[in-house]
């Protein structure tokens, strides 16, 4: 890593939902970090515990849920141990959250100007004159057209573009250290989220803050990110910086994502390539690898044991048996193999 400076470390987060008297795990020990003034991507479907990783750093798990264990270290201290108080002048100030859908994250009542201000008085204590003249300066710099007139705007009065470019001024309002952006461009047009991404791009250089994106598109991630961590069913299967992950991709997972991406550059016949099978849910996981049941490669051995997150040389971590000295199937190519393993897969 070209910065050995981490912002954020987070070690063996556990989280759970209690229902009806059973533990689920949602996020089941996951371990990652973000060096400072870079981007991770935290990529993986629907229901592999990406948003609740978010939530637990920010520590917004709502009841029937909790934190069960680990660490989540910012700038050193573990945020696991703070009052909700201090947790309140760090939420929107040290870090800060951009959620998935706009429409439903901004007060339809409260005007844009109203709404970017109110974050700035919480946390920096300015007058509401100071705060709106700072909020006119934050619509300036996500880009919003005609920006002293939106500030009298409605939610509804925008677009969608708009109203995300309203979130990320509101994020950033008090230039945080730590931005962490859920699935920030899911309902946008193409032409508008390459907008919004180059803009979260332009504010991370000229502010120098570390970002999480999490995102299911793996596309993103090769125009956005430095490093990436795979999550699958509550756990990292696979870590590494974004030139390695595409170039070589260790975890059949993270193989399969990658066969599943539309390509401008091939003739694509027939079907787009897919991962069969669904994720498990939190409460029925599988006894031994989490993706043996979708796995191409898939042994008795990953049936039945779990494997650990092993480090590689160059700091690259995977979750599979196929890269430890105890598997026990023939010599295995995840990248190159997996086509020809699907297609047998019964």
């Amino acid at each position: 890593m070209e910065n050995n400076q981490n912002i954020i470390e987070v070690n063996e987060l556990q989280t759970s939902f209690f229902v009806g008297g059973k533990e689920v795990k949602a996020v089941d020990g996951v371990t990652f970090s973000v060096p400072s003034g870079k981007t991770l991507g935290l990529v993986g479907e629907s229901g592999s515990g990406k948003s609740i990783t978010s939530l637990s750093i920010m520590r917004l798990i709502a009841e029937p849920g909790k934190v069960k264990g680990g660490e989540i270290k910012f700038n050193g201290e573990n945020l696991l141990d703070k009052s909700e108080g201090k947790m309140r002048r760090i939420r929107g100030n040290q870090i800060s959250m951009i959620f998935q859908e706009p429409m439903t994250s901004l007060n339809p009542v409260f005007t844009v100007g109203d709404q970017i201000a109110e974050a700035v008085m919480i946390h920096q204590g300015l007058s509401k004159k100071e705060a709106l003249k700072k909020a006119l300066e934050m619509l300036e710099l996500v880009g919003i057209p005609s920006p002293k007139a939106r500030l009298k705007n409605y939610p509804h009065e925008l677009s969608g573009g708009m109203r995300q470019r309203v979130m990320i001024a509101i994020a950033l309002a008090c230039r945080p250290e730590l931005l962490i952006a859920d699935e920030p461009t899911t309902a946008l047009d193409v032409t508008i989220q390459a907008q919004i991404l180059r803009l979260m791009r332009n504010l991370q250089d000229e502010l120098g803050m570390s970002v999480i994106l999490i995102t299911h598109d793996l596309g993103v991630v090769a125009e956005t990110c430095d490093y990436v961590a795979v999550m699958y069913s509550g756990k990292i299967v696979e870590y590494a910086d974004v030139n390695s992950l595409f170039a070589n991709p260790k975890h059949p997972y993270t193989v399969g994502l990658l066969k599943s991406l539309p390509r401008h550059d091939i003739d694509q016949e027939g079907e787009l390539s897919t991962i069969k099978g669904m994720v498990p849910t939190p409460d029925d996981m599988p006894k031994g690898c989490r993706f043996a049941p979708r796995c191409p490669f898939a042994r008795d051995m990953c049936r039945e044991s779990l494997p650990h997150l092993e480090e590689e040389e160059n700091g690259n971590q995977v979750r599979c048996w196929i890269h430890t000295d105890k598997w026990d199937g023939p010599e295995v190519n995840v990248k190159h193999d997996y086509e020809s393993a699907a297609s047998q897969q019964s």
